[in-house]
């Protein structure tokens, strides 16, 4: 059996849905895969996202909707990195990752690439762009 690697993004504001179909939109591939939600006999609230898969740029990736809160969230330590065929295309996923997030590095030519972002989306995930 071999083994397969997916990040799974726990989100602890019910953002889990949300998150994942605004991921989707952003990226030429994007599909949600499959949901699976609490019903009415929980343990989490009812609708809510026990697992999700979706694909982008080409990657599976996993979320759920955390019931329980948790004293860590995400943090910029761990990221997505996502390579760019073009500046237009970093500066588009830049601006629409930002929007309501945060900028930590801002497009520009950091001399480990010509052109390179790093920012913090609005549900607290992290995303390294960088031109290949």
């Amino acid at each position: 059996m071999s083994q397969t690697i997916r990040p799974f993004l726990m989100f602890q504001a019910r953002d889990a849905e949300a998150a994942m179909t605004f991921y989707v939109s952003l990226f030429p591939d994007g599909e949600v895969l499959d949901v699976e939600r609490y019903g009415p006999g929980g343990p989490g609230p009812e609708g809510t996202v026990i697992r999700a898969r979706f694909r982008i740029g080409g990657q599976e990736v996993f979320c759920s909707d955390s019931f329980v809160k948790h004293a860590f969230d995400f943090t910029p330590a761990s990221s997505l990195f996502v390579d760019c065929g073009s500046e237009d295309e970093i500066a588009r996923l830049a601006a629409a990752l930002a929007d309501g997030g945060a900028e930590l590095m801002p497009p520009g030519d950091y001399g480990f690439s010509r052109r390179f972002a790093w920012v913090n989306d609005r549900f607290g995930v992290s995303w390294q762009l960088n031109l290949a």
